[in-house]
């Protein structure tokens, strides 16, 4: 599938499969930076990336990048919608500092992964009872009880 993407900075490579089998490709840093201890800051990515229709493009964090770098994503995940491809639509990497001393980020430093997820829209069926027994609340297939 192909797909129209926009770098920013045409110094720095365009995002890369590392590997036959990976199925997210690394999205790395368009400036130097530091993050402080405890502080949530966005890294620019260097792209803006056109969302195919029927699919959400996802980013997560590598892997190693709380082990190496004592960096999270607070969010989790970040989600960008098709619609969110504007020349002003740079996709952000939301990085939070765990650490009790600054963090370095370097140019060109992968820290995070997008994939492409496809998706299907619902339409609500809204009912008045649902239909099955309630299993119960968080963790309740563990035996814990509901929160």
């Amino acid at each position: 599938m192909k797909i129209k993407i926009k770098r920013i900075d045409k110094e720095l490579p365009l995002p890369q499969y590392q590997t036959p089998g990976a199925v997210a490709f690394d999205l790395c840093s368009r400036i130097d930076a530091e993050i402080g201890p405890q502080e949530i800051k966005p890294v620019p990515s260097n792209v803006i990336i056109e969302v195919p229709e029927g699919y959400v493009f996802m980013t997560t964090p590598r892997s190693s990048l709380c082990k190496k770098k004592g960096l999270i994503f607070p969010n989790s995940i970040g989600i960008f919608d098709q619609d969110f491809c504007g020349p002003g639509d740079e996709v952000m990497i939301i990085l939070y500092n765990i650490n009790k001393e600054p963090c370095q980020i370097k140019r060109g430093e992968r820290l995070a992964q997008g994939l492409l997820v496809k998706i299907d829209k619902v339409e609500w069926d809204e009912v008045d009872e649902m239909d099955k027994p309630t299993r119960g609340g968080i963790g309740s297939t563990q035996g814990y009880s509901k929160v």
